[in-house]
């Protein structure tokens, strides 16, 4: 296949929203936002090697891909609307690529996303998505709105995508079912769409957990010029995580729940008289949220033991252009 015919088996759809005025096929995707709307936009790379290994499954890195956007605008409580994506390929294996395009339309289709152009090319396999969504004017939720003595909250449960890559490397041992449940976790993330925008107007800061705990909440606390103080037990994880906080293979445990990274849950700040409206977002979210501590006066994360003691060093956080 030439580039154009790759796109047109792949990637070509007949546009089901009549805001997409242009779609893929010209130089430039023509989009009608709606009105009273503010666009949001986001883009997220992955590289072999570095954000999935090697032979991955091409449906689910379709599906992931695509994810990690979603959770972007979810983190900033927008509707996702369209979609660009850019390509580079080692080759054009069809297989691969009807797998791949697979992943990525089903997602679409689950969340109203329509794919409106991008590029491809030949080279080291690269998959990048820039998304953009729309929230109600003046209503995106940002980082930096957390004040001292709010409530600190998280989605779903921390940890299982970096305990299933931890297995996939060897440097853990899981039971069948667990390493299924984690595994998935980390190949099909659930961008949590519906709860970020339930949480428009109750949730005082917010972003997606994608770096690990500790250094995405970094991020929430420095725009927000607040510290934070987190009660480890209250942070929800799957039960062989929490198996292994109990046993020998802490270490590996502390550093998957805190600082492991590709939960793509969401992590926020709301005041304590939000409660009551915190809980019926998380159900009209479909998703469970859980208090794991407070947002405090001063700088820094605290992350406290199970006798209350702040665990020092901690776990350090994903870093994009670490080299260890």
């Amino acid at each position: 296949m030439n580039e154009f015919e790759l796109i047109d088996r792949h990637f070509r759809r007949e546009a089901r929203d009549a805001s997409v005025r242009v779609g893929v096929g010209d130089d430039a995707a023509v989009l009608a936002p709606s009105a009273g709307a503010e666009l949001v936009l986001a883009v997220d790379m992955m590289v072999e090697g570095r954000h999935f290994l090697p032979g991955a499954d091409p449906e689910a890195l379709g599906h992931k891909v695509l994810a990690v956007n979603l959770s972007d605008l979810a983190a900033m409580g927008a509707r996702p609307r369209w979609a660009l994506l850019a390509l580079a390929l080692p080759d054009d294996d069809d297989a691969w690529l009807a797998a791949f395009s697979r992943g990525l339309h089903a997602l679409a289709g689950e969340h109203g996303v329509e794919l409106v152009g991008g590029d491809t090319t030949r080279g080291p396999r690269n998959l990048c998505v820039t998304i953009a969504g729309e929230v109600p004017e003046g209503q995106a939720i940002r980082r930096g709105g957390a004040n001292a003595g709010d409530d600190l909250w998280v989605s779903g449960t921390l940890g299982d995508a970096m305990l299933g890559l931890a297995a996939l490397e060897g440097r853990v041992t899981l039971d069948a079912q667990s390493l299924a449940d984690c595994v998935a976790r980390l190949a099909r993330p659930a961008p949590r769409v519906a709860l970020g925008s339930a949480l428009r107007g109750v949730a005082s800061a917010m972003l997606d957990v994608s770096d690990g705990l500790t250094g995405d909440l970094g991020h929430l606390c420095a725009a927000s010029r607040v510290g934070a103080d987190i009660d480890l037990a209250a942070i929800p994880r799957c039960g062989a995580l929490d198996r292994m906080l109990r046993g020998e293979a802490r270490a590996a445990a502390l550093a998957a729940l805190v600082a492991g990274g590709d939960d793509y849950e969401l992590l926020f700040a709301a005041p304590v008289a939000n409660r009551e409206r915190v809980a019926a977002a998380g159900r009209a979210g479909g998703v469970a949220v859980t208090r794991i501590g407070r947002i405090v006066v001063g700088s820094g994360i605290a992350v406290r033991d199970e006798c209350g003691v702040p665990i020092d060093p901690l776990p350090r956080a994903f870093d994009h252009f670490a080299t260890a």
